[in-house]
């Protein structure tokens, strides 16, 4: 695409990074097939080659209006343009700086700033939302309708190992702690944890780290994202010698930590560190079911579980992380009937904040996807992100769980346990 950007953008680190990606893209529109806000509006602006204009035409030197961030703000940043993409554009490194550009050039209605701010300083901080997290869950019956969507029912974390357990095991990984989740569902964390254990692995809780970034980063706030990632870096470092890799449970933030090379790539004190980290970062969905396939094929009596299941892989690990099969490869070596789902490559309308800030949307997209998901009557619907099991269980009666909770559930009734090692 011939590209002639403004003298203010031109030579900077995001123009360059700009016009690259911009000068990739064909305009061949292959993207809106694939692209869920297209698909729900059918607005060509709507998709990410419309998209691609409006950015295009302001770092060219037009001025943003509202129109150009509303239609950047309904964008998922679901990311399945990028694997629909025959020429390879980064399209999410592109909305990342149209976005902050735009952001700079138009200001917000007062009610959607102090929504944004709101989640941007609540969401991330877990001193403030797991003791407003927990007086939710008491009072959920009594919620309206809309809040009581939001707030899980609680689910017990039940039993982890000891201390003493745990120092037995030679090989470790880095368990980073996140922002919500343990507020939400601290039964995923444990759900990890005694699977590793029963590997043979310790999963070793970082306490001193926090939210990834991922929130304020797709909120705007660029600075305050940038400064999550640092103190992060600076939390895991010490001890990511001793550690095989950064194990994150969450797709969400694995695929953010794996951006932190690029995020940081202009910072010299931390550019270096970043990349290390980046490269050093898997998301559990990627780097566990081959371990626990191995552990299955050493047992005497193989798991037969007859469970119908269904899995829906989040964006942030199919399309983002280009992570595929693995989690599917391991249900049926438990014996799950994996049932298939229509369209499984859309987004369920979750997208981190996404489904506060475009509540029309999220529930237009939470709603297509449950009738592709619930179509054989399974007894489980899986994922592998917090906000995509949240999202989904507040539109179904069906259980929504988090695979590894799953897998934890099928080898406590195995028994075994992997001799430390």
């Amino acid at each position: 695409m011939e590209t002639h950007l403004a003298s203010w953008i031109k030579s900077t680190p995001d123009g360059e990074v700009a016009e690259a990606i911009l000068r990739r893209c064909v305009h061949c529109g292959f993207c809106t097939a694939t692209c869920p806000t297209y698909q729900l509006l059918g607005d060509e602006l709507d998709g990410p080659r419309g998209r691609i204009y409006l950015i295009k035409q302001v770092l060219e030197g037009e001025s943003a209006t509202r129109a150009t961030q509303t239609h950047l703000d309904r964008c998922l940043t679901c990311r399945n343009c990028e694997t629909t993409c025959p020429s390879g554009v980064e399209y999410g490194h592109l909305l990342d700086i149209g976005r902050k550009i735009v952001e700079q050039q138009v200001s917000r209605p007062l009610p959607q700033k102090l929504l944004r701010t709101t989640l941007r300083e609540t969401l991330t901080r877990s001193w403030i939302f797991t003791p407003a997290m927990r007086i939710g869950q008491q009072l959920r019956p009594v919620l309206p309708a809309v809040l009581r969507a939001k707030v899980p029912v609680p689910r017990p974390a039940g039993l982890l190992p000891t201390a003493m357990q745990l120092e037995e095991h030679q090989r470790r990984v880095l368990l980073p702690i996140g922002c919500v989740q343990p507020a939400m569902l601290p039964s995923i964390d444990a759900a990890t944890i005694r699977v590793l254990h029963r590997l043979g692995i310790r999963g070793e809780t970082l306490a001193a780290a926090g939210c990834c970034g991922a929130i304020r980063h797709h909120l705007g706030d660029e600075r305050g994202a940038l400064q999550q990632a640092r103190r992060n870096i600076d939390a895991w470092w010490p001890r990511l010698e001793q550690a095989e890799a950064i194990v994150l449970n969450a797709s969400g933030c694995s695929v953010t930590v794996k951006d932190y090379a690029h995020l940081l790539r202009n910072d010299p004190a931390y550019a270096e560190r970043a990349a290390a980290v980046a490269a050093r970062t898997r998301d559990l969905s990627e780097w566990l079911p081959t371990l626990v396939l191995e552990f299955l094929g050493r047992q005497a009596n193989p798991p037969g579980v007859k469970e119908a299941v269904v899995f829906h892989p989040p964006c942030t690990l199919q399309h983002g992380q280009q992570v595929r099969g693995q989690v599917e490869k391991l249900l049926l070596a438990f014996g799950a009937r994996i049932q298939p789902v229509a369209e499984g490559h859309l987004c369920c309308g979750s997208a981190g904040t996404y489904a506060i800030t475009q509540a029309e949307l999220a529930e237009a997209l939470r709603k297509r996807k449950l009738g592709h998901l619930l179509a054989g009557s399974p007894d489980t619907i899986l994922s592998a992100n917090i906000g995509c099991i949240t999202h989904l269980q507040a539109g179904t009666e069906v259980p929504v769980r988090h695979w590894i909770e799953w897998v934890d559930a099928q080898l406590a009734t195995l028994g075994a346990t992997a001799s430390p090692r």
